[in-house]
């Protein structure tokens, strides 16, 4: 019951897909790389996830219900430290060492651990809600240091619906690239893409954002990616190290596939420890007019 989407064919070739389809190098059971719960892929779908690099590709499975099969760009180092922590762990604890690599058409390769199971992005030590991202597409004022992004995860309630949202703040000003203006234009920037000012928190963004998603691998938050140039996606913003997030999140996550973004200028909301005092935040820069907001859906897992 296994799925496999045209893109994770292209990648891994049709010889190696058919025999993923065959039952080749595909557990029986699995931790679904999205819920983390297990699965079962003789008796439930189960999607086919491939994590890239620039050099390395590693397969996870995930429930169909969860997400479908399709594959998610990762940070190569990430990808090659998840592989190395994984197998260390799995000599450590007296398990058979990692099986050979399977070398995918191309220069991706794809290590297998010999539970059947396979390595994804690792989790490192976990983070609170508010991480210290980088932000090297925010520009800062002349004479000043690039601005960084802080973005800060909670449950946003839009109605009688709980969603999982993600609050963008800049630690300081962010220029138009090139205009040699010390003027904040972080929100005028994202409204050219297409988000929208926000009228009243309990009304969620309508629709998603084309091009524009959030990241997740094993159930961790990576990266905010947004179009690229060349037709793809490229990261807007991308953690040092992946976010640990809440049950309850990627469980709001899981049942939507998708996450709202708000963004709001440098000073505005803050970091705020708990999820109530978050929702008064924002509802402060909406009576301000300088709450920006879109709906992204899920990569990734």
């Amino acid at each position: 019951m296994l799925e496999v989407s045209d893109e994770v064919r292209t990648e891994i070739g049709d010889d190696e897909a058919d025999r993923l389809l065959a039952g080749a190098h595909a557990p029986d059971a699995y931790d679904c790389t999205s819920c983390r719960a297990p699965g079962d892929s003789l008796r439930e779908p189960t999607s086919t996830v491939l994590f890239i690099g620039d050099e390395t590709a590693v397969l996870a499975f995930a429930h169909a219900r969860c997400v479908p099969s399709q594959v998610v760009p990762v940070d190569e180092e990430q990808l090659l430290g998840a592989v190395r922590s994984i197998s260390q762990a799995q000599g450590g604890a007296g398990a058979p060492a990692a099986a050979p690599a399977h070398v995918y058409p191309g220069t991706h390769t794809v290590a297998g651990m010999p539970d059947g199971t396979w390595s994804a992005p690792a989790a490192h030590a976990p983070q609170p809600h508010v991480p210290q991202p980088q932000a090297p597409q925010a520009p800062a004022g002349p004479g000043t240091q690039p601005a960084v992004l802080g973005v800060t995860c909670g449950l946003v309630l839009c109605g009688d619906t709980p969603y999982a949202a993600l609050v963008v703040e800049p630690t300081g000003p962010i220029a138009r690239p090139g205009s040699g203006s010390a003027e904040d234009e972080f929100l005028s920037l994202l409204t050219d893409h297409g988000f929208q000012v926000v009228q009243s928190v309990d009304r969620a963004p309508a629709r998603p954002l084309t091009g524009w998603s959030v990241l997740m691998a094993m159930g961790q938050l990576h990266a905010i990616l947004q179009p690229s140039a060349s037709g793809g996606s490229a990261a807007w913003w991308q953690a040092h190290q992946p976010l640990q997030v809440t049950e309850a999140w990627r469980a709001a996550v899981a049942r939507r596939s998708e996450v709202i973004m708000y963004a709001v200028p440098a000073g505005t909301i803050g970091r705020q420890p708990r999820e109530d005092l978050l929702r008064m935040a924002l509802d402060r820069a909406t009576g301000h007019g300088v709450l920006v907001a879109g709906m992204l859906p899920l990569a990734g897992t």
